[in-house]
């Protein structure tokens, strides 16, 4: 890439995106790193309540299930998570009020003696435990609820641009050393400028996915996503949970005046082995029927490599699987995404998955530093500290006319698909504008840089 033109502009970008999005990009890489460490220290906090010693025999959900109620007789039983192997406890999930969006109360059962271990509240698909649901609201939210979301979706919106320009301001710039390993002499600023860029070269790839993924889950762009994926015929497909007269009948001893359904205990048990037999042998939820003439449902809910996320629709009454679907049958843009989420969460791979996570964080959270500390080792040796010198005047004119128009459109069409990103943008055009139509009427020509290096 030639010095003059698009150049100045992305070593602009990237230093405004640096500056002043790199709060919310460390705020982000913290919390990340810390809940890429959530679950060992989940086990080790609640050990007493999700694990047992084993005694050699498992008693049937239905048993188990009764010992729940008995403990929670307020409560709506929504669902069962069987304990997945010899010393894990199962899980009985309850709705009961004063909880937050998306938790239940899991009741812990002994599955050899059906004594209650502990009540914890769990959050979401993934049963997080309450300390890593409030490590997972400090990373989405800084537990401000909703406004809270635009800390992290501003950082993920930009942190693919960011990454990318430095990718390319880093192999495009002049350099006498290795671009893959980093310098150990120079100036402290060289130094720091190496360890910034070498670092930031192994871990692109991360930054990129952290990135993707992260604005599945955002506010206003993850709404953006399901729409398109909508449009798509993207979406993640689900069982049927419809019953037909013949298939329900006599269901009318299992509802409340309300409606709801209230199954027998020992239907826990002919939908489990129900499950089972239709190959549903990972760890699986049974999902109660949400309402007369509807099913159980038996999903798959390991996160691990490879992926076991089949589900059934069972018949309460006759034990029937009525609906099967099959994780091989999604659509691979909804592979992706649970692939994705998963991966991001540090679950598909074990502990494999955290460590690659703990890697990229950890780097996003040094870079961030350093980048600061770049800019502190160019501030003046005397005065106030300044900003970063703009691109120099004319820089917009040396790109052709047709480059320019493409990077306009595509700055529109990003905008308005991560709209957060685009208001930023449109706000760091306006600064970089103020300033430099500032410092080019108050700077004589021969204070103006004429190097690019000075502006890295």
């Amino acid at each position: 890439m030639r010095r003059g033109g698009i150049r100045p502009l992305v070593v602009r970008l990237h230093f405004y995106a640096g500056i002043l999005v790199g709060p919310f990009l460390l705020l982000t890489a913290l919390t990340g790193f810390l809940y890429a460490l959530a679950p060992q220290i989940e086990n080790a906090l609640y050990r007493d309540t999700m694990f047992v010693e084993s005694s050699g025999t498992t008693l049937p959900i239905s048993q188990q299930v009764s010992a729940a109620r008995e403990s929670q007789p307020e409560g709506t039983l929504v669902a069962v998570r069987p304990a997945v192997g010899p010393g894990d406890t199962t899980r009985v999930l309850f709705d009961v009020p004063g909880l937050g969006e998306s938790e239940r109360l899991a009741v812990f059962v002994n599955p050899g003696n059906a004594a209650v271990t502990g009540e914890l509240a769990a959050y979401g698909s993934s049963g997080a435990l309450p300390f890593r649901t409030w490590l997972s609201h400090l990373h989405r939210s800084l537990h401000l609820g909703e406004p809270g979301r635009i800390y992290s979706e501003l950082a993920a919106s930009w942190l693919w641009l960011v990454a990318l320009a430095g990718l390319v301001l880093w192999w495009t710039g002049r350099r006498t050393g290795s671009r893959w390993r980093v310098e150990r002499s120079g100036s402290a600023r060289r130094r720091t400028l190496s360890w910034h860029g070498v670092l930031g070269t192994w871990v692109i790839l991360g930054m990129l996915f952290l990135s993707a993924t992260g604005l599945t889950w955002s506010r206003f762009a993850g709404e953006n996503v399901s729409e398109l994926r909508a449009s798509l015929n993207w979406k993640t497909p689900t069982v049927s949970t419809a019953l037909t007269d013949a298939d329900h009948a006599g269901h009318e001893g299992h509802t409340f005046p309300g409606g709801d359904v209230d199954p027998a205990v020992e239907e826990w048990d002919q939908t489990l082995q129900s499950a089972r037999s239709a190959q549903l042998d990972g760890p699986v939820e049974i999902a109660a029927p949400k309402k007369a003439g509807t099913s159980f449902v038996v999903q798959e809910i390991g996160k691990a490599w490879p992926t076991q996320a089949d589900a059934v629709a069972v018949d309460p009454m006759s034990g029937k699987v009525v609906d099967v679907l099959r994780f091989a049958d999604y659509p691979i843009a909804a592979k992706l995404s649970r692939w994705g989420i998963d991966a991001h969460m540090g679950m598909l791979f074990g502990l494999v998955n955290q460590l690659l996570l703990l890697i990229v964080a950890g780097t996003i959270v040094a870079m961030v530093i350093w980048g600061y500390r770049m800019w502190w080792l160019r501030r003046p040796t005397r005065g106030h500290v300044r900003f970063g010198r703009p691109a120099r005047r004319g820089a917009w004119r040396e790109i052709p006319v047709l480059g320019v128009v493409v990077l306009l459109a595509l700055a529109v069409g990003v905008g308005l698909f991560l709209p957060l990103f685009g208001i930023s943008l449109a706000a760091f055009i306006v600064i970089d504008l103020v300033l430099g139509l500032y410092r080019w009427r108050t700077t004589a020509p021969a204070e103006q840089p004429e190097s690019e290096e000075l502006l890295v």
